[in-house]
């Protein structure tokens, strides 16, 4: 489908740079089919979400992944860690992306943040970097999160402070391997996790590790051309069961965000279109045409023109609707990007 099709006006002032005074202060922008837009709030999704609904959230962890350091010239160098492929406590093997001044060379070691030491194993074709990183006093890991800084979304024009350690960081967060925050989950705090489970609403949790892929632009101008990029996902069986409850007490399964409906949708294309307990890779991209075989309702935040984003709610919620609904959200003065405001979309007919 044309990328083109995606496009919107988005003027840079509603862009958000950081997140609402509160976790679940944010507004919300209630989309079904058939009906007036609502203008609503966050705190009001357990009243707007039937008795019995299973909500599904993507627990993944996200990583203080940047890390600042020298080279042996003792130029200033920055790593940014992508995704980890082997190790122990005190050594780790990555894939990262490193910046300087001059190229960084196969062979040479990088005195980072932390007391960690990064010897350059490879530079591999697409420019990244096989990085083994070494910490004499503590394991890897810890050094890790003690020193690194929160890897803010390029569209957020500042630098990592204090707050983003809690904010960029969902309450539920367990599973440590993201880069980048599934940041739907941003908005349920606590108290609105609460008072969802006392509203009757189930919860239950899948794991897609969010990589900076999310926020490749399209450079093509069909999106059947698009690299799309690969996450790892894995959905339990104790989520299945609780799906196949849903299911029969005629109750909806609310995903929150694209990642849920990734590793959701991933893992019932795998399983030949049931949803089925599973652990693996996808490069999956939803546009509108998809066949959505697990969820119903969407909670998910304002995304990027011409992006695998905007087109996966497109094909969720109708691209007319979902394109009439950004316009509304736009001329309302909506907060967009990760630490902007939400949208609820039911799953309408495609367009």
């Amino acid at each position: 489908m044309r990328i083109d099709l995606f496009d919107f006006h988005l003027p840079e002032g509603l862009v958000a740079d950081h997140p609402a005074a509160e976790r679940d202060g944010a507004r919300l922008l209630v989309v079904k089919p058939g009906a007036a837009l609502e203008d609503r709030a966050v705190l009001e999704l357990p009243a707007l979400l039937p008795e019995g609904a299973l909500v599904v959230v993507n627990d993944t962890r996200v990583i203080p992944a940047r890390l600042f350091g020298t080279k042996p010239s003792g130029g200033r160098v920055e790593v940014l860690l992508l995704e980890r492929e082997a190790g122990g406590d005190m050594d780790e093997v990555w894939r990262a992306l490193g910046r300087s001044s001059k190229p960084i060379r196969a062979g040479a070691t990088l005195a980072l943040e932390g007391d960690i030491s990064a010897l350059v194993l490879e530079v591999l074709a697409d420019g990244s970097l096989r990085v083994r990183l070494g910490c004499e006093r503590e394991p890897v890991a810890e050094a890790i999160d003690r020193a690194g800084h929160v890897p803010l979304p390029p569209y957020i024009r500042r630098q990592d402070e204090p707050e983003d350690r809690s904010r960029y960081q969902t309450v539920y967060a367990r599973e440590r391997g993201a880069v980048a925050a599934p940041t739907a989950g941003l908005h349920l705090s606590e108290r609105l996790i609460g008072a969802l489970r006392e509203r009757g609403i189930v919860m239950a949790s899948v794991t897609l590790h969010v990589s900076l892929g999310t926020f490749q632009p399209v450079k093509v101008d069909d999106l059947d051309d698009h690299p799309m990029h690969e996450e790892t996902y894995a959905v339990p069986e104790e989520t299945v069961r609780a799906i196949a409850a849903a299911r029969a007490r005629g109750a909806p399964v609310v995903a929150i965000g694209t990642t849920t409906v990734r590793a959701l949708e991933s893992a019932a294309i795998a399983g030949g279109g049931e949803i089925a307990a599973r652990a693996g890779r996808t490069r999956l991209l939803i546009q509108p045409g998809f066949s959505f075989r697990v969820v119903d309702v969407l909670l998910t935040n304002f995304h990027l023109p011409r992006s695998t984003l905007l087109a996966m709610v497109s094909a969720f919620g109708g691209r007319e609707r979902v394109l009439e609904a950004y316009a509304h959200a736009v001329g309302s003065s909506y907060r967009f990007f990760s630490y902007g405001d939400a949208m609820l979309l039911w799953r309408g007919e495609a367009s």
